[in-house]
Order: C-alpha cells, then structure tokens, then sequence
C-alpha cells in the first residue's frame, strides 16, 4: 500500500505551493507553544498525493493517524494560525515528527489507516475497543439437527444465522426457539448415548429425539419452522400454524391445537419485539449523540426485517469532535478492523461523514457487494434512525448524570446516616394493594451505579388480612432475607421501608427474629404535607428522627430509591389484580360472531393477546372494522 518510490519524508518530491490561505500566511500557534517540529521546511517538500499520515511525539509514540486526499493540504492544517480547538492545539504542541505513507487512492489510505490504528492505538484517535469475533446461532447438519451458540470461523457443516451483537441476544434467541420448536441443545456424544430423556424434555425445552420421543419426520418439520423464523419468513411461519392448529381442532386434537396456539402467540410478542415494520432487507442502524468529551454510537442490527437488538458504544476520545466525525472514525474501525463483522448492505446515519463515499466504497471493497450510507431517509427508516439516536442521547445523559452525582449521592447518605464506611447496596420495600386485593410487596436494589434491576423482586402476598401492611411487610422481609441467609443473593447495608414507625417496628421484629444485626434500617415517612422533600426518617433501632433539607444529597436518592420501590409495587399490583379480574369474553361483545372469534383467535393465537392488542392491531384483522376494533378493546378493557 505504500509507494516504494517516497521517503516517509517525501524529500524527493517537488517543491509544491500551498493555496493564499495556508503556506503564505504566517504559521504561528495563537497559544505561543514553542513547537520543535520544523513543519515549514517539512510541507514545503510534502507530496499532495492521498495517502496516511502518522504523528510521533518526543517518546517516538504515535499520537495521531489519518488519512487525506491531499497529504499537503491536510497535515498543514494542524499548523495554521487560527481556527484550530484548544484540544487540536495540544496535540500539534506535542508533534517532533511527521511520518507519510502514500497509496495509491483515499481508499487504500482509509483501509490502512485502519490498520495502524489498530496497532497502535494512538491516544488522540477516536478509539473503539471492540475486536472480538461475533456469534451465530448454528443448526448442524444431522438427522436430529442441534441448535446451538457459535462463535468463531464458520467451518464447520451446518447452517449458521446472525451474526448477532451480542452473547446476551443468541442466547435469548436461544431460549425462544428452544421453548417453541424443541430442538435439541446437546452435544452430539450426549445425543448419542442417551436411553431416556434428559431434564430439558421434562421440562419442556426439547422434543427428545434422541430415544425417538418424536419422528424423524416430525423433528425435521420443527427444525425446517425454525429455519423460517431465523431467515425472518415470519408471516408464512404464522399462517402455516394457524392452519395446524385449525386442523388440529378440527379433528378434536384439543391438546395439540393449545401447542400450536402457544406457539403463535410466542411469535406474535417475539415479532412485536424484533420486527422493523416495512422493512425486509439487511441494514445497521448507526446513530452518535456527543455532548461534552463523550459521545455515544447506538447501532441497531436488522437482518431479514428482524431486529437481532442494538448496542450502545462509547468511543475514546481526546479530542471533542461532532457526530459526524465520530461517524467517520467509528465506522472504518467497526466494520474494517474485524473480518469476522458481517457488513450489511446498507447503513443509516444521523450524521453523514465527510467521507462517506470513501467509507462506502471501502467497505464495498472488504464485502464484494455494493454498501451504501445513507442519511436521507424517511418514513419507517426515519422513524428508526430516530429510536436509534434517542438512545444514544438517553445513554449519554445517563453517562454523565451517572458519573456526576450518584457517587457523590452515596457520600452523602454515609454522612447522614453516620455510617463509618459508605453504603454498597440499598434496599428498599414497598406495599401496593387496592383496598387488600392483590397485595403485593416489592423489593428495588441500588448500588454505586444506580437501580440494580436485575436484583428486583416482587413477593405475591399470601393469607393475610386484606389492608394489613403490617402483615404483608412481615410475609415480604422474612421470605426476602431467609432467602439471603440460605445464600441466595446479597445483603444490603441500608434497608430502607416505606413507612413510619409501625413499618419499621415490624421490620426490625423480623430482622431480629432472623438473627440479622448488621444491616441499618431507615423508615422513610412523608411529613405532614405529605410533598416531596418533608419526608422524615426515622434511623435504627432506636429510631433517631432526621429531617433533611429538601435538596440535601441523600435524601435526593432515598426519594429516588423510595420512589422507585413505590412505581415497581404499583406495576406488580395491577398486573397481579388485572390478572385476576379479567373476566371479559369475545362471545360478550356485540358485532363479534363466531366467523369473527376465528379470525381473531387464529390472528393472535389467544384471547390473552387480544386483550393486549391495540386498536390499530385489531382492526388489522379480516372483518374487522376499525370501529367494531374499538368496541373489542373497550369491552376487553371496561371502557
């Protein structure tokens, strides 16, 4: 890639004129750095030539590397007299040496670029650290195919789909098609020596056919449905099981019809995750947000119409750039320096790099197929664009509110409370119930990093007085933390109840029931106007009474953790209480006949998806009309 015939220096090159505006004027640094680097006599010989430029500080370590169509012309514009950034100025004060490698086009450059970034990671590029290979979700080539989690070289036999962004998404993947098709997840050495079945079909997630619990045949056909489900074929998967299923009730297969119908409804919610509405074709979604000195890439993957998930990326960064010239680093480096990346055909921005076209033809170059980057859309692919860069702006702010306060928050907390070391972990519990129907306690985590979410739990209360919260506490915290003494999970240093007294009283019977002295309880009552910002806390055993100011620190993130337990109880109330009362059916509502309970139940596979369909939704189905949807979703909803 290299022009064998150019020193690095470029000494043999004739001497070149610059435009009025660079060479001519003075080259002075507007901050008075005292630069030791002789760039007026190195760009009076520089080539204007395309090709990459490297930057070496006094060390001999590469600060900086790009690429130009003009070596000339843009290395001299580090060393103009004005319009540079202060964090430009600090990288041109540090420049002793100017090393050039021509190529033979701004594509060639761009690809090598990309190389010796990589190698040399160079403190003032936008550095994305992501090089591993991605995964696969890999059917083998057997009688009994098995699904399976790859990663890797694509070498062995067998059909492989994705790639995906992340472990996290095939396994979830994973998960579904196991649960619908049950396909077989072991080894092959395991399949083969098996004389009965194993737990994975007792419990659902495998149709056994290694001691021939289902026909090779039946097998197969699951295998050839799951095909259609990864390629995206979903509408021919879904019309071929609401035929299966209306077959199979017709011949008075009542237990098979349930399967299929299982089946179309984890289908229906797995589209309404997954599928991009209008779209059929391979595309990324790459979307940057920069605010500050950081700046977040959201890239959503769509394979076959099907969203396989997204990933939030924040790129190191010395230099505060705009998003469109994150773009034209993030790009290059996520796509080029990984051969195992799956490079789609097409890549919407928010931002358009100022090298696009130089990108596009790269990656067209490193694929064998035409790439285009596209920043102009609308409908359906503007709509996403704009989920992928509300994201990233969301990550963002999160990012920086995250590192601004929430330590400083805990700080505070240890200072209040008068703890000797800071808080870890906080829990709070929380109980929601309508006038005693439904009761149920909730139970939210924080740590240093905020809500721990996968730590929540929500405790169904059982067999006690309807409204007694004293009761419902007591049922919560000693099933919650008998789990913790047997292991299951960790133990907070503040627990924090939602209450007064009574609550806390409750609570510290429990905890001394259990033998638990090392955990300070903190009971949050709300003050006499019951507003945000009054609330007392009433601390340990002996109940010490404090009152914050209402902008105080840590009673900022005790309303926040007490908040937080509050909305989690609500959310697992009502679904508890509507789970309950749902006693609404299609044969009740006006204007619905059998004709019209077919086509409903074979479009959402049951009267639960239903009920949770939109209007929109419903009316998409044959005969039904979009007042006649209105009126099914207000009967299904008591409106």
């Amino acid at each position: 890639m290299t022009d064998d015939s150019q020193t690095p220096t470029q000494k043999n090159q004739p001497k070149a004129k610059l435009g009025s505006n660079e060479l001519d004027q003075p080259l002075t640094d507007p901050t008075g750095h005292d630069f030791s680097f002789d760039y007026k006599t190195y760009l009076a010989d520089l080539t204007q030539k395309p090709g990459v430029y490297q930057m070496f500080g006094a060390d001999g370590a590469v600060l900086y590397v790009g690429k130009a169509k003009n070596l000339k012309r843009r290395v001299a514009s580090y060393f103009r007299a004005t319009g540079l950034t202060t964090k430009t100025m600090a990288l041109v004060a540090r420049i002793c040496r100017v090393e050039v490698t021509v190529t033979a086009s701004e594509t060639e450059a761009l690809l090598l670029e990309q190389s010796l970034i990589k190698t040399h990671l160079p403190p003032y590029n936008i550095l994305l650290r992501d090089g591993k290979t991605y995964p696969y979700i890999l059917l083998s080539k057997h009688a009994s195919p098995r699904i399976s989690f790859y990663r890797g070289q694509k070498t062995g036999a067998g059909e492989y789909f994705g790639p995906y962004p992340n472990s996290g998404a095939v396994r979830e993947s994973l998960q579904f098609l196991q649960r619908t098709f049950l396909l077989r997840p072991c080894q092959d050495s395991v399949f083969k020596n098996r004389s009965r079945a194993c737990l994975q079909y007792q419990i659902k997630r495998c149709s056994a056919p290694c001691v021939d619990l289902i026909s090779e045949a039946d097998y197969q056909h699951s295998v050839d449905q799951a095909k259609l489900f990864l390629r995206g074929k979903n509408t021919e998967l879904l019309k071929q099981l609401a035929d299966e299923m209306e077959a199979a009730s017709t011949a008075l297969e009542f237990e098979q019809a349930a399967a299929l119908r299982d089946k179309i409804v984890a289908l229906r919610t797995i589209q309404e995750k997954q599928y991009v509405d209008g779209e059929s074709g391979d595309l990324d979604i790459a979307a940057c947000v920069v605010k500050g000195n950081i700046a977040c890439v959201q890239v959503i993957y769509v394979r076959a119409g099907r969203i396989l998930g997204s990933k939030s990326y924040f790129p190191k960064m010395r230099l505060v750039p705009t998003a469109a010239e994150v773009l034209s680093a993030f790009l290059p480096q996520f796509y080029l320096a990984s051969s195992a990346r799956e490079v789609p055909r097409e890549i919407l921005v928010n931002a358009a790099p100022e090298d696009s076209a130089v990108i596009a033809a790269a990656l067209t170059q490193q694929s064998g197929r035409k790439v285009v980057i596209n920043d102009k859309v609308r409908a359906n692919r503007a709509r996403w664009l704009r989920l992928a860069a509300n994201t990233a702006e969301t990550n963002v702010a999160g990012r920086i509110a995250d590192k601004q306060h929430t330590y400083q928050r805990f700080e505070a907390v240890q200072q209040a409370l008068s703890l000797a070391d800071m808080p870890e972990r906080l829990e709070c519990f929380d109980i929601s119930h309508s006038s005693g129907e439904s009761t149920v306690a909730s139970c939210v985590v924080f740590d240093q990093n905020g809500p721990l979410k996968s730590d929540y739990r929500i405790f169904n209360i059982k067999d006690v007085t309807a409204g007694d919260d004293y009761a419902a506490m007591e049922q919560a915290l000693s099933r919650r933390f008998k789990r913790l003494q047997q292991g299951e999970g960790k133990m907070p240093d503040v627990l924090l109840i939602d209450g007064g007294k009574g609550q806390l009283n409750k609570a510290q019977q429990v905890m001394d029931e259990l033998g638990i002295d090392d955990v300070l309880l903190v009971g949050v009552a709300k003050g006499v106007t019951r507003k945000p910002g009054f609330e007392q806390l009433f601390i340990g055993r002996e109940q010490r009474n404090l009152v914050l100011r209402s902008d105080h620190l840590a009673l900022l993130l005790i309303q926040h953790v007490r908040d937080e337990a509050h909305r989690f109880a609500i959310t697992g109330h009502r679904q508890r209480r509507d789970k309950t009362r749902k006693t609404s059916t299609l044969e009740t509502i006006a204007g619905v006949g059998p004709k019209r309970r077919r086509e409903l139940l074979r479009h959402f596979g049951g009267l639960q998806k239903i009920s949770s369909a939109s209007v929109e939704s419903l009316a998409k189905v044959e005969g039904i009309s979009e007042k006649l949807a209105a009126d099914i979703y207000a009967a299904l909803h008591n409106e």
